[in-house]
């Protein structure tokens, strides 16, 4: 299996200068999902954890790059990234965050890892809720493992999770073309993945296209939108979709496909995409700055 392509922290992934603090950091995917604890709070589960959002942390959702990420920690709060920071001080994402970081740290140490676009179906009864988790390549069992570094002890018992969230199961996290494909074969409900009330084969669609971005080191926010995403189900081309969703089910197998693949308007990210959630156009630099 050649996961060598996934090994260099590249565009968004890639940390600068502030990689350097990562030397200092565990090998291993327990330490580090713990660091990510300590310097993150998803921003709707603030309330979990006893506090409310400043107005810093309000607007740090939209923050998409590893560096500018880690900047922010560090204006914040200067000590080493390997201390924990209180919930109050500590950087306000969503699981894409975590996601992402964690890429970033594990490619700073040569170990292949991923970010990868889904569904989880551990946050709600019979729902599959938009998520985001790494995927990394674990050389002793030979194999790539699902890691949802944002599920801390809080969390494990809010949501009543009982499976080792650093190797989740893959009926537990169901990659975007996985969802597709299930729904596209019946054998799911469409209207029980999204988020919020948003849900539907536009959404699974939407996640397919972001989750082939992502594979091309292009780890957008959620709520990033462009090229063939819509609102619509009847908008949807569904062979298109199809043909997608089989890359990303075997990755390594269709490395070619999914780098010519990114070549269609319709999936590469252009120098500007609307942000749903601001609804706003904004311009996005290679490595993830906003303009």
């Amino acid at each position: 299996m050649n996961s060598a392509p996934f090994r260099a922290p590249v565009a968004l992934s890639d940390a600068g200068l502030w990689a350097l603090q990562f030397a200092a950091l565990p090998g291993d995917v327990a330490g580090l999902a713990k660091v990510l604890q300590g310097l993150l709070i998803h921003e709707h589960m603030a309330d979990d954890y006893g506090i409310a959002l400043s107005d810093r942390q309000r607007g740090e959702p939209h923050v998409r790059g590893a560096g500018d990420i880690l900047e922010r920690i560090a204006i914040q709060d200067a000590r080493p990234l390997w201390q924990s920071r209180p919930p109050g001080e500590r950087f306000a994402g969503c699981c894409r965050h975590y996601a992402l970081l964690l890429v970033a740290m594990f490619r700073s140490k040569g170990v292949a890892a991923r970010a990868r676009c889904g569904f989880g179906a551990y946050f709600a009864k019979d729902r599959f809720v938009d998520h985001w988790v790494t995927e990394y390549f674990d050389a002793a069992q030979g194999r790539w493992v699902l890691a949802d570094a944002q599920i801390d002890d809080r969390q494990r018992a809010l949501f009543g999770i009982d499976f080792d969230t650093l190797d989740v199961p893959r009926n537990s996290f169901l990659v975007a073309g996985d969802a597709w494909r299930l729904c596209r074969d019946g054998q799911a409900d469409p209207r029980d993945f999204g988020v919020l009330d948003m849900a539907g084969l536009w959404f699974i669609a939407s996640n397919v296209i972001r989750d082939v971005a992502a594979l091309n080191n292009r780890e957008m926010l959620p709520w990033d939108v462009w090229g063939g995403m819509t609102l619509v189900d009847s908008e949807i081309d569904p062979a298109f979709i199809d043909g997608l969703a089989r890359l990303t089910l075997e990755p390594d197998r269709h490395l070619v496909e999914i780098r010519t693949a990114y070549d269609d308007p319709r999936i590469a990210v252009p120098p500007t995409v609307f942000n749903a959630v601001l609804g706003r156009p904004e311009a996005v630099s290679p490595s993830g700055h906003s303009a």
